[in-house]
């Protein structure tokens, strides 16, 4: 799904790359309400995993890969400010280490991966919480919908503009059911991915996922036959909970997933190059501006092993996206702390 230059004209990348910065303008406002001093460290490893995890191309049909994008995933995690945040890094990080979608594209890049991915399926995840009985299997079976319309979602969004500024003369009707179709296999994938994850996390630490904020499942026990529920523990303050077990697991798995299970990806194309292919969208592609990095197309520059090279290039982009990362939360969070009227905002109970 990452768009490179040349695919949207001129005029319409530049109403998307305001329209972008609007949108992270208002998403770093809206994150000081999100961010505490517990869970914005964990936004800067989110960050990096969906990174990590958007190297890992797994195949879909017909010569066709796809990867996560992450947008589902960053919000029922961190919450949906800091949601688009957190894509956007990695978009940043791709774009000028790696040559992975344009940087004059880098605003379409935005709305696409970021925005409306959070934006679709944040409002899913949350109607459906609504009506699914309360309990983190909800969250889990909520989260899985929401990550799986918002790829399709995406794939209307660049329809949208392609319609408005397509650099190519392809009827828009064969570019809107080839990337809807394509992306709703793909928006399977992005499911399985996000539900697994979420429910990883909500199994050991509930209380950092601000999809399930309010979320309590008692204890139950059997008392004559019949189930009750336990009396309830004392609870721990949240804030004496440490996060460092879970900062660091996170941390060395998405290290693995990029500087080594990466290696074993699908090399088929994705599902924006397939169709760009077929269709004749990418007649007119321009050549990356950071086509000459030394990180360029994840790999390091005059290292001869593929494997060595794509694997020291996954570990450098996690590296630097969770340095990234993590200084951009660490700066919104002391925003938060010395404005007396942001409050943190927790979601309602599922149930």
């Amino acid at each position: 799904m990452h768009v490179p230059d040349g695919f949207i004209d001129a005029p319409v990348s530049v109403a998307a790359g305001v329209a972008a910065t609007a949108a992270v303008a208002v998403s770093l406002r809206g994150a000081r309400r999100e961010l505490d001093e517990r869970t914005a460290p964990l936004a800067g490893l989110v960050a990096a995993f969906i990174f990590a995890v958007q190297m890992l191309n797994f195949p879909v049909a017909a010569g066709t890969s796809g990867h996560l994008l992450g947008g589902a995933l960053a919000a029922i995690l961190v919450g949906p400010y800091t949601g688009v945040l957190c894509v956007s890094v990695v978009l940043l990080m791709q774009g000028i280490l790696f040559a992975d979608g344009g940087l004059t594209a880098l605003g379409v890049n935005i709305l696409n991966m970021a925005v409306v991915t959070v934006l679709v399926s944040y409002a899913v995840f949350r109607v459906l919480l609504k009506f699914l009985p309360s309990g983190r299997r909800s969250v889990t079976v909520a989260a899985f919908a929401g990550a799986l319309l918002s790829v399709p979602g995406a794939a209307f969004m660049f329809t949208l503009l392609y319609a408005l500024g397509g650099t190519t003369d392809v009827p828009i009707g064969k570019v809107f059911t080839a990337m809807v179709g394509v992306h709703v296999l793909i928006g399977i994938g992005e499911a399985l991915i996000t539900a697994a994850t979420v429910g990883a996390v909500i199994a050991v630490r509930p209380d950092l996922v601000h999809g399930a904020h309010g979320l309590a499942t008692p204890l139950k026990l059997r008392v004559g036959g019949e189930l009750v529920d336990a009396p309830a523990a004392a609870p721990v303050p949240a804030a004496a909970r440490s996060t460092r077990a879970l900062w660091l697991t996170g941390l060395a798995t998405a290290l693995v997933l990029a500087g080594f299970v990466s290696f074993y990806a699908s090399t088929s194309p994705d599902g924006l190059e397939k169709v760009a292919a077929d269709k004749g969208i990418d007649s007119k592609v321009q050549e990356h501006a950071a086509a000459d990095s030394p990180l360029a197309d994840y790999s390091v520059k005059d290292v001869d092993d593929a494997r060595l090279s794509g694997g020291l290039a996954g570990a450098i982009g996690v590296g630097a996206t969770v340095a990234v990362g993590s200084g951009v939360f660490w700066a919104v969070r002391r925003r938060r702390a010395q404005d007396p009227t942001a409050s943190s905002t927790a979601a309602p109970s599922a149930g």
